[in-house]
């Protein structure tokens, strides 16, 4: 009850916010993505593959909202902003002469009606897993969460591959749907050839995605393909740091299990010697993944080095406590195989003094973020700089 009145509460500020700045989105062609993991780099993708192209377009994620090529921050934290920062942004797009939006759509910001308004013409699914399930309580809730952002699409891009497709095509009745999948869909590697920067096949599928919204908006292959060749890696997403060490360290957003079951295999196979990973769990959020996501680290990863992200009101120790059982499971010990270090800074010139030449340092969890929230408090804090600053430590010890 107490968040059906809270919907009803969010609603009717939404509903405010589209009558105040004048329902911006009817003057748009919105592209929303959806899903659990990918979501940031596809969005940044169909935003790279729109302007190459030569179309005017925007674009609001996890890591900001762009203009053209003119970048605004949307807040920390914040995936879908509130419902008055995204129609006062639609309205600038507007302003600016932008045709085109590629909107990053969370579950929360699709249950909470901050998109109410917001008329999305084709809808994007990269994947779904264990997430918010502290919010949606089941997997199914979070599922028909984010099955709302395909209500009144023409056009649908779905992972047929993925463990929900047959959830999905069975909600979309009127729309046209394109699939796509490393080996199974409309759009693959075999039907469609093509070469980028990015590593790892999660990667691939989120250039597919991409692909397959360029296609329906006509645009040509060859010009997808080079768009594609020439997108740079988005920040804190498989974000290799090179300061001349002879071990390769990369920082990545993972927070799921699902992505950690991505992102470390494609890690592997760079990696020649052993891999370090360095991780925690955002506090106050689903509690019930963090010894799915120990388990699944523990068992795809040489070494563990469990640290903090963003606390919130929790105890850092609890969170570690919380994920430990996950790693134990699956026969790691403490002090030869994982440690526990509660500052994350500490966390990171730990992990540089064990590397070796050849292994492989990730760390996962914050990616882009600017600041953690420790104890309610922002504090500054970057995984680059700090990763920056233990290798040239260790480099001039």
């Amino acid at each position: 009850m107490v968040r059906q009145l809270k919907n009803l509460y969010h609603f009717g500020v939404a509903l405010l916010a589209v009558l105040f700045y004048r329902f911006p989105a009817r003057q748009l062609m919105v592209i929303g993505v959806t899903g659990t993991d990918g979501k940031t780099t596809t969005v940044n993708l169909i935003h790279h593959l729109l302007s190459q192209a030569g179309l005017k377009v925007g674009m609001i994620s996890t890591t900001g909202a762009k203009m053209g090529e003119k970048e605004f921050e949307i807040g920390l934290h914040v995936t879908t902003p509130s419902s008055w920062k995204i129609q006062r942004l639609l309205r600038k797009m507007v302003n600016q002469g932008m045709k085109f939006v590629i909107l990053e759509a969370t579950s929360l910001g699709l249950d909470q009606h901050r998109l109410f308004g917001v008329n999305f013409q084709i809808g994007v699914m990269t994947n779904v897993s264990h997430e918010h399930l502290d919010y949606h309580r089941t997997f199914k809730n979070y599922l028909k969460a984010k099955a709302k952002l395909f209500r009144g699409v023409s056009s649908a891009v779905l992972n047929q591959e993925d463990q929900s497709y047959q959830f999905f095509k069975s909600k979309i009745k009127k729309a046209t749907i394109i699939t796509y999948g490393l080996k199974k869909g409309d759009l693959t590697p075999q039907t469609f050839s093509f070469k980028t920067k990015l590593l790892g096949g999660f990667n691939q599928l989120n250039c597919l995605a991409a692909m397959a919204v360029a296609r329906i908006l006509k645009i040509p292959d060859e010009k997808i393909r080079r768009a594609l060749l020439s997108f740079p890696p988005v920040k804190g997403r498989m974000e290799e740091i090179k300061e001349g060490q002879p071990f390769r360290v990369f920082i990545d957003f993972a927070h799921t299990p699902a992505a950690f079951g991505k992102v470390i295999p494609a890690v592997r196979e760079l990696t020649q010697g052993e891999i370090i990973h360095i991780f925690g769990c955002t506090g106050e959020r689903d509690k019930s993944k963090r010894p799915i996501m120990g388990a699944t680290a523990a068992k795809l990863s040489d070494k563990i080095i469990l640290t903090h992200e963003d606390t919130y009101g929790e105890k850092p120790e609890e969170i570690l406590a919380e994920i430990e059982p996950g790693v134990k499971r699956e026969g790691k010990v403490l002090g030869k195989t994982y440690w526990k270090v509660e500052k994350r800074g500490e966390a990171i010139r730990k992990a540089m003094e064990m590397a070796k030449a050849g292994d492989t340092i990730l760390i996962t969890g914050v990616g882009h973020q600017v600041s953690l929230n420790v104890g309610g408090q922002e504090v500054p804090w970057s995984d680059q700089e700090e990763a920056r600053k233990a290798i040239k430590e260790k480099l001039n010890a």
